[in-house]
């Protein structure tokens, strides 16, 4: 899947019936819609290529409330969609221990039709068994919520269950994508985000949205967002010197030189211009450029710190953990997971 095939934004159609969780729905409707302008905004920049073209659909335009009483309102009934990109059924609140094969019909033929159309159709926690009950899942990998483990066993038998996964992908296609737990409606947008805009756009949103593990605190998520704009053209030629020297050796001297001001003037002016100090400027700047490489490469972390500046690792390693609340190898395995195809 990619969406530079196309100059239109992906189609994600959510299915809501009145056994939908609003949560959910609503979640996933919100962070796929907003995620690229919300990014921009947050970070500084012009725009964002992330955007995704959601609606809400359901048997009926007419208005009902789901699960909790939440209200829904359509955007389209399911007979006025013949192709969507993405299709999402949310998790359902239902009985574990009944058969449900009787539900839902319209919504059933629906999903096939947009399989066999050539769209993607995607289940979160116990809405794979309307999945199951369609047929999709015959004879291929899935995941469920761990409650609905012996119901699948029970009247969807030929569904290889994976219950021990939390998102899998069907085959190299990968068309059909279940998730396990309610929560795990974080892991698809992730899954999807990345699937057509890369897996480089779907770290920044783990970081936007803080999802994933968040009991070591919030820094590690933290970017750094693009520096204020200011009217400052000494201290914008420094920064911009210092953005293809910042490996230097004191490149807090080198900016001063740069801009041939007396050091305390140009302390004084930076931190106006910028809201840095200029040493807190260059070690943000660093430990940013250090968190991409971690991201995107393999390479050793003495070697990075070398390459962000820092001759000593063990001082590179203490500045890391300061800035973002866990050590670099820590900071590799928590954002790498999210590239690769997110096989959880």
């Amino acid at each position: 899947m990619t969406a530079s095939q196309s100059k239109k934004p992906p189609v994600i159609g959510i299915v809501a019936v009145p056994e939908s969780s609003g949560a959910v729905l609503y979640g996933l409707f919100e962070v796929l819609s907003s995620f690229g302008a919300a990014w921009a905004e947050v970070m500084g920049e012009p725009q964002n290529p992330v955007e995704f073209d959601v609606r809400i659909v359901a048997p009926s335009r007419d208005p009902f409330t789901c699960v909790g009483g939440v209200p829904i309102t359509p955007h389209a009934s399911l007979d006025e969609i013949d192709y969507a990109d993405v299709v999402i059924v949310t998790d359902l609140a239902i009985n574990p221990d009944a058969s449900h094969d009787h539900k839902w019909p319209q919504v059933k033929s629906w999903l096939k039709r947009i399989y066999r159309a050539g769209g993607t159709v995607c289940s979160v926690c116990s809405g794979s068994v309307l999945l199951a009950g369609s047929g999709l899942l015959d004879d291929k990998p899935a995941t469920t919520h761990w409650a609905y483990v012996a119901h699948f066993k029970r009247f969807y038998p030929r569904v290889k269950l994976e219950a021990g996964r939390v998102l899998v992908p069907v085959d190299e296609e990968k068309r059909i994508v279940t998730c396990g737990g309610m929560a795990a409606w974080e892991d698809l947008v992730l899954y999807l985000i990345a699937s057509y805009y890369g897996e480089g756009m779907a770290v920044n949103a783990a970081k936007l949205y803080l999802f994933g593990d968040r009991s070591e605190g919030q820094l590690l998520f933290a970017a750094m967002s693009k520096p204020k704009r200011h009217e400052d053209a000494v201290i914008a030629n420094s920064q911009q010197w210092l953005a293809e020297h910042y490996d230097a050796p004191n490149p807090v001297m080198g900016m001063v030189q740069q801009s041939g001001l007396a050091e305390r003037t140009f302390k004084r002016r930076f931190k106006a211009a910028t809201g840095y100090t200029p040493i807190d400027y260059v070690q943000t700047l660093r430990v940013e450029e250090a968190k991409h490489l971690l991201e995107a490469t393999d390479a050793a972390i003495d070697l990075i710190a070398h390459q962000t500046g820092y001759e000593d690792p063990t001082s590179f390693r203490r500045l890391f953990k300061r800035l973002t609340g866990v050590t670099p190898g820590r900071y590799r395995q928590r954002f790498q997971s999210l590239r690769g195809g997110r096989s959880c």
